[in-house]
Parts: structure tokens; C-alpha cells; sequence
């Protein structure tokens, strides 16, 4: 039976992440990674699968909600923006170390916008800016009302709108587009070179603990059906919406009561450069009443493997798969005795969301399409396509107030003795892989931390301490990074 010191299961940023950190610290040790699809990134590090925004709550308003009085507080955007600044210093560490290669294959500056229209979005977003614009981390962010000055700066969503409509907008020029699936791949490859073994096409069928605490894995190649096993002493479960099923097979007891409830979605994209030259940014608006907060409208730039488009979306929607390339299946066979109870409670408290869904379920192309005019008036069907974006499986866990609630964001599950973690849930997901990496290793590798914090200091000079609370420190480090990724500072 092969042995390893670290499994990574599922080939997406997470892993790759972990991966690279690890064999940082600790260079000595063996990892193998599995991932059940024939390449890597091909689930939610996809760059068609997710928004690449780099989210840092520059722009996504569903980080700032405004309180039942109206107040407007930053303290999440904040919390946002701190993780992502780790991310952004990992990646320079690693361009400088020649484990990246040159950054405009990974990460691009792209302003970051926020858009809003009515008297009362416009009154919130104005208060949302009076909160974020002292904050250190938000230096730089500009708040217009004046239809001229928003089409300076992205001429789409000002041309042949109606004269008299209230709007504003804010915009940061020192925003990103990161190409996760490119990232995933480099950090992929930099670990291979490193020693580490990547295998694709390899589905884990079960695995199971062993008297020595360490973890058998099953595995079956998908070509051919040839079994194996390995032996690890620590397991990480990347692998996005399959983790939950993975996690479940691994018996530990803190998974229990969590379920997962996904949602798939579609974008409109075109590739028109005529269109594409005329929207340089990522523009935030609202959710409709009722929508998950991934649901978002926004219109992004991308840039992908050098070539620039735009999407509009996502339109939520609903299947039981957990994964793109998964079954009909999975959401049922996820049902166990210890989450049915939470998963029920969910669905009592969120009548609203299943409305919303089935409405965008059963909306035709023109009703989308409608939906992209409202940010770009002149917007024309011939121009956009219609793709499928990943799914999202969002946490479902017990709560003591209502039974379960329904979790937007990510969750570190993680076995008492340390020797298996995975991860649920999904935005802001890969733009925050980095620090949620480091907490992982912190909880599951207590013994080994203190020696390996030094060297993660040197990869992540702010790690520990709030670039927020010191406006000079969080200014070095803006700057440093931009500098060392070809950024925008």
C-alpha cells in the first residue's frame, strides 16, 4: 500500500493552497493529490465557474447590509478585505521565490465598482461609502452621483440610460481579476516539481481510520476501474461540493448535523471587443429581495488565458447535484438521521429563497437579458451567450434558536485529533483560501506551528496582526504587493 504524509483530496485552489503552504514549512514531507476529473481546476476554480473577482468587500455590497435603523457598519468588509491582503501576500512571496511565474498569467488589476439606482439605494450606498472610505484598506475609493463621472469610468452603464434615474456609484481602481483555474495549475505544478504527486482521474470511493490514527483511502481510476489504496497521516478534503459526502464516509463525529444545499447558476458572456473595450471593471449592484447573497448582479471583466470578456450574472438556480460533473443524486444520498432535522428547519425559514429560485429556474433568455439591461441599456441578444457557472453547495447546520440555518460563506471541518479537515461552503471561498489555510494548519497541526510559524511570517508578513488598525503598515503592504504582482497600487 503507498504511503503519505498529506492527501489532499480534490485538485481545486484549496488543496493547492494547503498543498504549497505545507511544503513550505515542512519541504520533507510527502503529498499526494487526487482529483477525480481528468485535469485540475475544472470544478469552482474554473475561471468560467466562479467570478475571479478577488473579493476584498471593495465592491460587494451584501458585505455591508444595512442594519434595521439604516446604519451601515464596515466591520465584515473589513474582515473581507485582512483575508484577502494574505492571499495577495502569499501570491508576491511565491512570484518573488519563482514558485508563480510572471503575475499577468494569474492576477490583473481591474477597478472594482459598486452601482446602484433609486433613492433609497442611492442614500444607502452613500452611507456605505461615508463607512469605508477612511478605512485604510479602502484608500483610494471614489463615490459619484453624477451620470457623467460614472460613464468616465465605465461607459456601458451610462450610455442611452433614461435622464432623471437616480444612481451612484463608488469605484476603486485598485480592485483584481484573478484567474483561479491558472492559479490552481501553477500552484499544481510548482508542487509537483517539489516532489508531490498529482493524480487525475482518480475517484476516492471511501476511506476509513486506522488504529494508528492514520487514514486508509480507497481509490478507483476512473480509466480502466483499477483499484488502490493509500495511507496518510493527514487528509484534506477539497473536493467542493463532494467534500460533504467524503467528510460523512470519514465517520468523525463533527460532522454531524451539517447538510449542504446547492445552487447552481448561469452567466451571460460576450467576447465582442468592441463591447469588451468599453467596461474595463467589476461592477456590483443589489440582490433582488430573496436572493442567496451569490446571487449578486454584477458585471466583470475577465481575463482569461490573456483574453478579456464580460460576464453578467449569475442567475441562480437549483439542481441536487453538488458538483458539475456529478449525479441527481447527491443532495438525497447526503440525507443522514443527525441533518435531516437542520436541513427541514432551513427550508421552513427560507420560503422566500425557494421562490426566488424557482423564478429563476423557469426564466426565459429575454428575461435575463432584461436583467443585463437594467446595468447596460444597450445591451443586444446577438452579442451575449448563455453559460453554466459551477455549482455552489452552501452550509446547512444546526442552530439552537431556529433548528438550522442556511451558512453563506465557508466552514473548516476538522477532526478532534487533527488528522483530517475538510471544507464547506463556498464565496468569498478562493479569494481567501490563503488565510483559511493557515487557521487549518494552526487547529489541525498545534505541535508543529510554533516551529513553522517563522517561515509563514516571511510569506505573510501581516499574518497576526490587523493591516486596519495601522494606516502605515497596511500602505507598505498594499504597496509591496502591487509592486510584486504588477498591480495597480
Amino acid at each position: 500500500m503507498a504511503k503519505a504524509d498529506v492527501v489532499l483530496i480534490g485538485g481545486g485552489i484549496m488543496s493547492a493552497t494547503l498543498g504549497t503552504l505545507i511544503k513550505q514549512v515542512q519541504p520533507d514531507w510527502s503529498i499526494e493529490v487526487y482529483e477525480r476529473l481528468g485535469e485540475v481546476a475544472q470544478e469552482s476554480s474554473n475561471p468560467w465557474n466562479n467570478a475571479g473577482t478577488g473579493h476584498a468587500a471593495l465592491c460587494e455590497l451584501n458585505y455591508m447590509p444595512a442594519a434595521e435603523d439604516g446604519s451601515v457598519t464596515a466591520d465584515k468588509a473589513v474582515s473581507i478585505n485582512e483575508q484577502f491582503q494574505i492571499s495577495r501576500q502569499l501570491w508576491a512571496h511565491l512570484v518573488a521565490i519563482g514558485a508563480l511565474p510572471e503575475p499577468a498569467n494569474f492576477i490583473n488589476s481591474t477597478p472594482h465598482m459598486t452601482f446602484v439606482r433609486g433613492k433609497d439605494n442611492v442614500a444607502y450606498l452613500r452611507k456605505r461609502f461615508a463607512a469605508l472610505e477612511n478605512q485604510p484598506l479602502f484608500h483610494g475609493m471614489e463615490y459619484s452621483e453624477d451620470p457623467a463621472v460614472i460613464g468616465a469610468w465605465t461607459p456601458l452603464l451610462t450610455r442611452n440610460r433614461p435622464k432623471g434615474h437616480k444612481i451612484a456609484a463608488t469605484r476603486i481602481a485598485s480592485g483584481t481579476d484573478v484567474d483561479f483555474g491558472a492559479l490552481t495549475r501553477y500552484l499544481f505544478e510548482n508542487l509537483a516539481e517539489s516532489g508531490a504527486g498529482i493524480h487525475v482521474n482518480q475517484h476516492v470511493t471511501g476511506l476509513k481510520q486506522q488504529t494508528d490514527g492514520s487514514w486508509r483511502l480507497n481509490l478507483r481510476r476512473l480509466v480502466g476501474g483499477y483499484p488502490s489504496q493509500v495511507n496518510a497521516r493527514f487528509v484534506f478534503v477539497g473536493a467542493g461540493g463532494g467534500a460533504l459526502a467524503l467528510l460523512q464516509q470519514s465517520g468523525i463525529p463533527e460532522i454531524k448535523g451539517f447538510g449542504g444545499f446547492p445552487i447552481s447558476g448561469q452567466f451571460l458572456r460576450t467576447t465582442n471587443p468592441k463591447i469588451v473595450a468599453q467596461h474595463r471593471a467589476k461592477v456590483y449592484g443589489k440582490a433582488a429581495v430573496g436572493a442567496p447573497p451569490m446571487s449578486v448582479p454584477h458585471l466583470d471583466t475577465r481575463i482569461v488565458d490573456g483574453q478579456a470578456s464580460l460576464l453578467f450574472g449569475p442567475y441562480a438556480g437549483f439542481t441536487p447535484k453538488f458538483l458539475k460533473s456529478s449525479t441527481w443524486f447527491d443532495l438525497p444520498f447526503s440525507i443522514r438521521p443527525h441533518n435531516i432535522g437542520p436541513m427541514l428547519a432551513v427550508a421552513a425559514h427560507n420560503f422566500g429563497l425557494m421562490k426566488y429560485l424557482i423564478g429563476e429556474i423557469f426564466a426565459s433568455k429575454s428575461t435575463k437579458l432584461r436583467a443585463l439591461q437594467e446595468f447596460v441599456p444597450t445591451a443586444k441578444p446577438a452579442d451575449w451567450e448563455l453559460i453554466t457557472a459551477g455549482q455552489r453547495v452552501q452550509v446547512m447546520k444546526k442552530d439552537p434558536e431556529q433548528g438550522g440555518v442556511l451558512q453563506f460563506g465557508t466552514e473548516v471541518i476538522a477532526s478532534a485529533d487533527g488528522t483530517i479537515a475538510g471544507l464547506l461552503g463556498a464565496s468569498p471561498g478562493a479569494s481567501t483560501a490563503a488565510p483559511i489555510m493557515v487557521d487549518l494548519i494552526k487547529r489541525c497541526f498545534p505541535e508543529h506551528y510554533p516551529a513553522w510559524e517563522p517561515k509563514l511570517r516571511e510569506m505573510i508578513p501581516s499574518l497576526g496582526t490587523k493591516l486596519s488598525d495601522d494606516p502605515a503598515a497596511a500602505a507598505a503592504s498594499l504597496a509591496a504587493t502591487a509592486a510584486a504582482l504588477n498591480l495597480t497600487a
